[in-house]
C-alpha cells in the first residue's frame, strides 16, 4: 500500500492503546511491529499527524511523538512536502529508540559483510572437540526415552544438573527454580516480557551488554543508567547488572558490592537480573558467588548460558528464579515455542559434567589471546588507552580524540568491523570508546590491530595512511 489508507491503518492498529504506559509509546510499538513484519512496506505513506490523531481520538502530540520515535530508530522518514513514510531498509542507518545506534552485533549477524574481519560478535567461533563428544553422548540416550519432547521449562535432566551447579556454588537450588531457554538472549526476552510494560523504567549499568538494551527498548521501556538500584527516584520495573566479567570491559564486582546490590533489590522490592553468562571466564580462576546467594527474598533472577563458555552455536541458556516466577516464565515460554531442542539440552548435561575441564581450557586460551591483543595495542596504537580485562572475551578501549562511530566507519572500509561505545550505553554516552574482542587466533588479532592502526592514521588525517596499505581487503 504505497499510500496507506486511513481506515485500513486504523484496522491494522487494532487495540493499540490497551497496554500500560504512555500512549505515544504504545502507538509507536504497534507501528513498529507493522513495519518490522512487513505489513507496512518501505515507501508507504502514513497519514498526517492531525488526521491520524483525530481518527484515533488522541492529541496530535501523541502521533508526533510516536512518529518521531520511529524516525529516530530509522523506521520512518519525515520530510516537509512528502510527509511521513516508512523508511527504506537500511541496516546501517538503524537506530534505537533514543537515537543511539542499533547494536552492530545484530546488524552483522543478519547481514555479515564480505571480506571483513569481524570484531563485533564476542562469542567462541569454532566448537571445541568436547561439543561433538557431548552430542554423541546425548544421541545415544535418545531412543524411546522422552515422549513428545515438548518441555517448556526444559528437560528434567538439565534442570537437575543446573540446580546441582548452583547448589555447589553456595546457592541452594531446586529443579523447579530452573527454566531452560534457547540461549541467554531468550532468557532476557522472557523475563522482560513478563515483568516490563511499555513506559516502565529499567535500570542498567553503563557500559553494559547492548543485546540487553535492545530487549528493553523493544519492550518500549525507558532505560536509565544507574550504578545502583537506589540511583533513581522512581521504583523501576526491573534492574539489570553484570557483576561478573561485565560486557564490554571484563570488570568483576567485589563481594561487598554484590551483597549491597542484592540487599537493595530486597529493600526496594525491585526484580534484579544477575547476568552470569561469562561468570566462568575469570582469568584468576575464581568463580564469584551469584548475587542471589547474598539475597533474602525472591527479587534476584539469575541467567546463564553455555554459548560464551563453549560455543556460540550451542543455544542453551537458563533462568534461575524463585519457583513461582519460574512457573510463570515456563507458561510464557510455552506460548512462544513449547520448549527447546532436546538433543542440545542432553549435550549440555554432558558438558556440565566436564565443566572444570572446559573452563580451564577456555580460560587458558582466552588469557593468552587477551595478553597478545593488549601487547599489540600498546605497540601499534599507544595513544589508545584501556584497562586489561579480568576475564571474558573483550577489552574496552578509549580513543584519545574523535568519535568512535565515525572511526568505526573508517575501520570498516579498511576491512575490520568494530562496535562503537555508544551502543553499550543506555543514554548513548561513551562515544569515545570501542569494544575489541580477542577470540581470534593470535595471528588474526595481530592483523586486526595492524589494520586498525592504518585506519587510525587515515582517520587522523595525518597523511601517513597514503604510504601504508590495509592488511585486510
Amino acid at each position: 500500500m504505497n499510500g496507506t489508507n486511513l481506515a485500513d491503518l486504523v484496522d491494522l492498529l487494532g487495540r493499540w492503546a490497551s497496554g500500560r504506559g504512555p500512549l505515544y509509546l504504545l502507538l509507536a510499538a504497534r507501528l513498529r511491529a507493522l513495519i518490522d513484519d512487513g505489513v507496512l512496506a518501505p515507501g508507504d505513506a502514513l497519514p498526517p499527524d492531525r488526521v491520524l490523531a483525530a481518527r484515533l481520538a488522541v492529541g496530535r502530540g501523541t502521533v508526533v511523538a510516536a512518529y518521531e520515535l520511529l524516525r529516530q530508530e530509522g523506521r520512518l522518514t519525515r520530510r516537509q512536502g512528502s510527509g511521513t513514510r516508512v523508511a527504506p531498509l537500511d541496516l546501517s542507518a538503524t537506530r534505537a529508540a533514543d537515537g543511539v545506534p542499533a547494536n552492530p552485533l545484530l546488524q552483522h549477524l543478519l547481514h555479515p559483510p564480505d571480506g571483513v574481519l569481524l570484531l563485533t560478535c564476542a562469542a567462541p567461533v569454532d566448537p571445541p572437540g568436547v561439543v561433538a563428544e557431548a552430542y554423541a553422548e546425548a544421541a545415544a540416550l535418545l531412543p524411546g526415552a522422552y515422549g513428545l519432547g515438548y518441555q517448556p521449562a526444559g528437560h528434567p535432566a538439565l534442570r537437575e544438573a543446573l540446580a546441582a551447579y548452583y547448589t555447589e556454588r553456595g546457592l541452594p537450588t531446586a529443579p523447579e527454580e530452573i527454566i531452560v531457554t534457547t540461549g541467554a538472549q531468550q532468557a532476557l526476552t522472557l523475563v522482560t516480557g513478563l515483568l516490563v510494560s511499555p513506559g516502565d523504567t529499567v535500570l542498567a549499568e553503563t557500559p553494559t551488554y547492548p543485546g540487553a538494551l535492545e530487549v528493553f527498548r523493544h519492550a518500549a521501556a525507558v532505560v536509565r543508567p544507574a550504578a545502583s538500584i537506589e540511583d533513581t527516584r522512581e521504583r523501576p520495573a526491573l534492574a539489570y547488572f553484570v557483576p561478573t566479567v561485565r560486557n564490554p570491559d571484563g570488570a568483576v564486582m567485589d563481594n561487598l558490592s554484590r551483597r549491597r546490590l542484592a540487599g537493595l533489590a530486597a529493600a526496594y522490592d525491585v526484580p534484579l537480573i544477575d547476568d552470569e553468562v561469562r561468570a566462568e571466564l575469570c582469568f584468576s580462576g575464581e568463580r564469584p558467588p551469584p548475587l542471589a546467594s547474598f539475597a533474602r527474598g525472591e527479587q534476584v533472577i539469575t541467567i546463564g548460558s553455555l554459548s560464551k563458555l563453549v560455543w556460540g552455536g550451542l543455544r542453551v541458556g537458563w533462568i534461575r528464579a524463585a519457583a513461582p516466577l519460574a512457573s510463570r516464565l515456563a507458561r510464557l515460554r510455552a506460548v512462544h515455542d513449547l520448549g527447546g531442542e532436546v538433543v542440545s539440552q542432553l549435550a549440555a548435561v554432558a558438558l556440565l559434567r566436564r565443566l572444570d575441564e572446559v573452563r580451564a581450557t577456555q580460560v587458558r586460551t582466552l588469557r593468552a589471546r587477551h595478553d597478545h591483543l593488549c601487547a599489540e595495542l600498546r605497540a601499534c596504537l599507544p595513544p589508545w588507552t584501556f584497562t586489561p580485562a579480568r576475564g571474558g572475551h573483550t577489552v574496552w578501549v578509549r580513543l584519545p580524540r574523535g568519535d568512535a562511530d565515525s572511526f568505526a566507519q573508517v575501520a570498516l572500509r579498511h576491512g575490520v568491523a568494530v562496535p562503537p561505545g555508544r551502543s553499550f550505553d543506555p543514554r548513548g554516552g561513551h562515544a569515545d570508546h570501542l569494544r575489541l574482542h580477542f577470540l581470534l587466533p593470535e595471528e588474526d588479532l595481530s592483523r586486526a590491530v595492524h589494520t586498525l592502526a592504518v585506519a587510525w592514521d587515515s582517520y587522523r588525517g595525518d597523511g601517513r595512511a597514503v604510504s601504508r596499505q590495509p592488511l585486510i581487503v
